[in-house]
């Protein structure tokens, strides 16, 4: 791997893991405030951090660690909603855990 092919999949890097904290901070932020607009954008985030997720597939990265950038993108899809319903049933209160 050259070093100009080095910087450009360490920045791909970088935009793929910041994309994935926008994408849970906007969802959240969205349920929080039930504003649809934040979840535009949540969705928009998760949506450029695929196609960030497909250009590292034409990187110079082993096959074994595009398999695992393209598990953790599919995987990450669940997480923010199912945190933000594990944190509701958390905090309900008690009457309703009866």
């Amino acid at each position: 791997m050259s070093a100009a092919q080095m910087l450009v999949t360490s920045l791909l890097l970088g935009l793929f893991v910041l994309l994935a904290g926008c994408y849970g901070v906007l969802y959240c932020l969205g349920r929080l405030r039930a504003n649809g607009g934040l979840a535009l954008a949540a969705a928009v985030a998760y949506l450029l951090q695929g196609i960030t997720t497909a250009m590292l597939a034409f990187t110079a990265l082993d096959f074994w660690w595009k398999a695992l950038l393209l598990a953790s993108f599919v995987a990450y899809l669940p997480i923010p909603p199912l945190t933000w319903r594990f944190l509701e049933n958390l905090h309900e209160p008690e009457e309703q855990h009866s």
